[in-house]
């Protein structure tokens, strides 16, 4: 058979590094970046190289322009030979020029075209501008410039024009990008491995954790120290820690639960065993039925007693009351329990009451508590003679919640009453059957609610009084309608 292929998403994530993931986001802006860079490079070198060439541009239509005279109203241009040739004396690009008015050519290139009998209309006569032209396949840089003897309408104003290739400039401009771009090819490549070194030292520290936390022994949960965790890594230890906590009070509930368990579980065991052995070895029927009778007797013990260390174990571990407090009427709540223990108090000939006053809203949860009144009950009942009486309460005053079961049963003293609360501790002189975890849960549960818990002597000496005592739950009140309520409740400073 085919062994089943692994999922590609989890063989993804399994591949994740933090460390390639930060690299990733620190290199890929920059070789989004690079291409920008190259294109403004380009274009600023472009105009570093058009400036000095348009200088020229400008001077010799300058120099031409001052070569035109106007005799009367007749534009008359003496320009020397040696000026012609050394506008032919570029040997890079071509240079064309003309001298044109009223749209008629007075000198220059026939080959080079006039503008357009509308070019012009917004220039100044004597200013000096630049266009760009496309002349038979080849780019042209164009200088040009108006003569006007100030009294000429404009149709008779004298354009000069100076054209020339753009070779000299793509190539200076090339060298330029060159200049900048080539020595990126060296940086970035410097840039990548000094951005990694920095990268490896900056993630010593998670390097230097994660081996002191596979260093551990499996059983050391013993938090891990911060004096020299980097600043952002401080709340990632700090709540390692505290998981470590959670994990140590639930391996040592755990191991609390192992150890009451065996210490509990070997006497009843015992007894089981010797109850079996007698049975085994008796003929007679009565004397076997009443072997059985132990042996039930002593199985029902095991079991509420084995009933008992789980419930303990599930209060220490905090996995019950994990589960989400809400607001519960307590009073309700205890009713609900004391008519489950109706049937058992009328069995025991014992008065099993109960009674409530006041609001008793509080916040908790229900299994818990509920847990927490069974064994009250059945501790009261338990320790209370036949004829007795068993009286449940519960009292809702302003801050405080109070659950009272009281009894008038064997009662205790006040040394016993600081003991009760500890596991399998039971009263020498009860005269009753337990496993002294009654109380203990009690405790527990107590704790798990920020509750106190108490058990005291009667007043006349007779019975005692389990008491119980929560934080009374309110409502939070309503937010106000609108900022005149909230003002017209909250009173002006100083008052």
């Amino acid at each position: 058979m085919n062994d089943p292929k692994p999922n590609s998403s989890a063989t993804v994530e399994s591949e994740r590094s933090l460390f390639g993931e930060i690299l990733d986001w620190m290199l890929a802006p920059l070789l989004f970046v690079w291409p920008l860079s190259i294109a403004f490079t380009h274009y600023f070198a472009n105009n570093v190289a058009n400036f000095p060439y348009d200088q020229a541009l400008r001077e010799q239509v300058s120099a031409i322009a001052r070569q035109v005279k106007l005799v009367g109203k007749t534009p008359v241009l003496t320009l020397p030979t040696s000026a012609r040739a050394l506008l032919r004396a570029d040997e890079t690009d071509n240079v064309y020029f003309h001298v044109a008015s009223n749209g008629k050519l007075m000198a220059g290139d026939p080959e080079f075209p006039l503008p357009k009998h509308d070019f012009g209309q917004d220039a100044q006569a004597g200013e000096i501008y630049m266009r760009d032209l496309d002349f038979n396949g080849q780019d042209l840089r164009v200088a040009y410039t108006f003569v006007s003897d100030g009294h000429q309408p404009r149709e008779r104003w004298v354009l000069v024009e100076v054209a020339e290739t753009t070779e000299k400039r793509t190539q200076l401009a090339s060298k330029i990008v060159a200049s900048v771009i080539l020595p990126q090819f060296v940086i970035l490549p410097l840039a990548v491995m000094l951005v990694w070194f920095g990268l490896s030292r900056g993630l010593r520290p998670l390097t230097r954790l994660r081996k002191t936390i596979e260093t551990r022994e499996p059983a050391d949960l013993s938090p891990i120290a911060t004096r020299r965790v980097p600043e952002e890594l401080e709340p990632l230890v700090e709540a390692f820690n505290e998981m470590l906590e959670r994990m140590k009070k639930n391996v040592e509930a755990q191991q609390r639960f192992v150890a009451d368990a065996a210490h509990q579980m070997r006497t009843p065991l015992t007894g089981l065993k010797t109850q079996a052995q007698l049975a085994m070895r008796e003929a007679d029927p009565e004397a076997l039925r009443h072997a059985l009778r132990q042996i039930a007797s002593g199985v029902d013990r095991a079991t509420r007693m084995v009933n008992q260390l789980l419930t303990l174990a599930r209060a220490e571990g905090n996995v019950l009351a994990q589960q989400q407090h809400q607001p519960l009427d307590l009073a309700l709540l205890v009713r609900e329990v004391v008519e489950d223990w109706v049937m058992p108090a009328i069995d025991k000939g014992i008065d099993l009451g109960y009674e409530s006053s006041g609001k008793t809203m509080v916040f908790g949860n229900a299994v818990l508590l509920r847990e927490l009144a069974r064994n009250l009950i059945d501790n009261a009942l338990r320790y209370t003679p036949r004829g007795g009486k068993v009286t449940c309460r519960v009292i809702g005053v302003t801050l405080s919640c109070i659950l009272e079961v009281e009894d008038d049963g064997v009662g205790i003293t006040e040394e016993q009453a600081e003991m009760v609360f500890e596991r399998f501790y039971r009263v020498d002189d009860a005269g009753t059957e337990g496993s002294g975890l009654g109380l203990a849960i009690v405790q527990e549960i107590a704790v798990q609610h920020a509750a106190t818990a108490k058990l005291q002597p009667n007043r006349g000496g007779h019975g005692s009084t389990a008491r119980v005592i929560f934080a009374a739950w309110y409502p939070p009140p309503p937010p106000p309608d609108d900022f005149s309520e909230l003002y017209r409740q909250t009173p002006p400073i100083g008052t």
